[in-house]
């Protein structure tokens, strides 16, 4: 589990079949075998380090789901360590799944904040809602706005100073995971009772029947 709290910017120095390595310092500082740190949002599991780098297996899986495999040597790549019992959770809760990909439709200065707008196919964006949280390239963000077709996320210069996302333009891909919070209580709502043999479908007319 994740915050989505970016500790720092790693540089990816390989990446092919079977894994990756990254050239990193923070994430590095007490690191062992078989802990999980999240690459651009993504959830990998060290199989080999040394003080200045480490490695990690990636499925192909993973690679059909996310933006990694469209990385080359020296991108920089957002990194952050497992969240530790009674750590502040500065952001919100993240699992490092990755739902999908989306592209990046714009980047427009807003005064000191930068608006980063979104594309995402529709089984994503149902899961997006505006002042909600989301998780673009493992960076816990805030929604300003949400469409048919795309979101809009508020950027602060400190989280452009400090992510990959000031590498950023006009179709870069990038890793979105929507809030678990959200996709269970989706899933709760539109489950069937098969013992019943109805839906059990929250909708205005249930909840008008109910005194809503």
């Amino acid at each position: 589990m994740f915050t989505g709290i970016i500790e720092e910017c790693g540089i990816l120095q390989h990446i092919g079949s079977g894994g990756l390595t990254i050239e990193a310092a923070m994430v590095l500082s007490d690191v062992h075998i078989g802990d999980s740190i999240c690459v651009n949002g993504v959830c990998l599991t060290v199989t080999t380090f040394s003080t200045r780098q480490f490695t990690a297996d990636v499925m192909p899986e993973t690679l059909r789901r996310t933006s990694l495999g469209k990385l080359h040597p020296g991108s920089p790549v957002n990194l952050e360590r497992a969240l530790q019992v009674g750590a502040r959770l500065g952001g919100h809760i993240v699992t490092g799944h990755i739902d999908g990909i989306g592209e990046v439709v714009s980047m427009k200065r807003e005064d000191n904040a930068i608006l980063l707008q979104i594309a995402a196919p529709h089984s994503i964006l149902k899961g997006i809602v505006e002042k909600g949280s989301v998780t673009l390239d493992g960076i816990s963000l805030t929604v300003a706005a949400v469409t048919d077709t795309d979101f809009t996320v508020s950027l602060i210069p400190h989280t452009v100073d400090v992510t990959n996302l000031r590498t950023k333009k006009k179709g870069s891909y990038i890793n979105i995971e929507t809030d678990i919070l959200g996709k269970y209580v989706e899933k709760m709502l539109s489950v069937k009772d098969v013992s019943e043999g109805i839906d059990n479908v929250i909708t205005k007319e249930f909840l008008m029947q109910n005194g809503f």
